[in-house]
């Protein structure tokens, strides 16, 4: 038998591709600095930035009110910031006729995250690949809770109060799939054409999912029907983990999916979608922004994610498959393509770690029928 390089089709499309099937991408991961000098604006709008708000207020109140938490008994005694679960934060905000100071503090904290948000996006709409964005679709684990979609849509009430002509919306999809349904795209149509699903993975700084997705190109060509069959999670920032370890537990897991689509009679197209953090190369390599990911820094030359997650998927699963890797943002960003054929430009905000970003052109000769 030939060996498995030999086997493997050329790339369908390039890694981190400017021309998509469906829409031109302007520009993403744009990292801009910070006024105060340190680290990056888009810090200010992320998991951390909410935490650090909801800190501040916490701190306040104990000083303000004779070391009173108003947190403490309702989100658990005593527990640090970081570890308050959003669904807590939901359930204060229900619950706001039982405990009032609490569901005060947590409305206080969104509207502080609101507000910096706004300056973000006021800034992103600034950039040069940014100017004449007509809706912006903001995804990420954040909008999981209902602080997420509060936060969102007093963003979109300060921009419009403020005179900014632009919609922003949540990302349709849940947060889990939205990047998982997204990596089809990176696949030319006619590689999609006679099958079923793909195998997709989300990779982020805190976890990474991967999934089947079955693609319901009969009932919808444009991707649009195309929905999570299965998805297996992994919380790596929990775990101990050098990279080529990580990269052959992805292969296990996308084994693990291939044998239930096998199971289940889906016709696997021979395609990987992959969607990482940072500036993708046209080789694979990530360029910048791979620092927090499992087992240490993914950057530089000598470390190609495509190559080596290829072989280990071929190896596994018995045959070729093709990997192609894009920015995260860009794979989320792109499961909102049929949702946005009534703008011309539009863009994607996704809040994890960090602050993803992309913007995105619709091509009008190549819309999805």
């Amino acid at each position: 038998m030939p060996p498995l390089d030999k086997l493997a089709p050329r790339p369908a499309l390039e890694h981190g591709a400017k021309e998509l099937p469906y829409v031109r991408l302007d520009t993403y991961n744009a990292e801009l600095s910070d006024p105060s000098g340190e680290g990056f604006l888009g810090d200010r709008a992320s998991n951390r930035a909410f935490s650090a708000i909801l800190e501040d207020w916490r701190e306040r109140a104990r000083r303000g009110g004779g070391d009173a938490d108003p947190l403490e008994g309702t989100a658990g005694e005593n527990i640090p910031t970081e570890k308050i679960d959003r669904t807590d934060l939901d359930a204060l905000l229900h619950a706001a006729d039982q405990a009032p100071e609490a569901a005060g503090l947590v409305h206080s904290a969104i509207e502080d995250f609101a507000q910096e948000m706004t300056a973000v996006i006021r800034r992103f709409l600034r950039l040069p690949g940014w100017r004449g964005t007509e809706r912006i679709a903001v995804g990420g684990g954040f909008l999981e809770a209902r602080i997420g979609l509060m936060a969102v849509g007093r963003v979109a009430i300060l921009l419009k109060a403020g005179g900014e002509q632009i919609q922003l919306v949540p990302v349709s999809r849940h947060p889990d799939e939205a990047a998982l349904c997204g990596a089809a795209h990176l696949a030319p149509p006619e590689l999609l054409a006679g099958t079923d699903a793909v195998l997709a993975v989300d990779i982020g700084g805190t976890n990474l999912r991967v999934g089947l997705v079955e693609l319901g190109l009969k009932e919808a060509p444009d991707l649009s029907r195309a929905h999570v069959v299965a998805v297996e999670r992994w919380r790596h920032a929990d775990e101990a983990s050098d990279r080529d370890g990580a990269v052959a537990r992805i292969a296990g897991m996308l084994g693990e999916l291939a044998e239930r689509a096998r199971r289940e009679k889906l016709s696997l197209a021979p395609f990987v979608g992959v969607g990482c953090p940072g500036l993708i190369a046209s080789d694979g390599t990530i360029k910048c922004g791979g620092q927090n990911l499992p087992g240490g820094n993914w950057e530089g030359d000598e470390f190609n994610l495509s190559t080596q997650l290829a072989e280990a998927v071929s190896s596994i699963i018995g045959r070729p498959f093709q990997v192609v890797v894009h920015n995260d943002a860009v794979v989320q960003g792109l499961s909102e393509t049929h949702g946005m054929q009534g703008v011309k430009h539009w863009g994607v905000l996704t809040i994890g770690t960090g602050l993803g970003n992309a913007r995105f052109t619709n091509r009008p000769s190549k819309q999805p029928s």
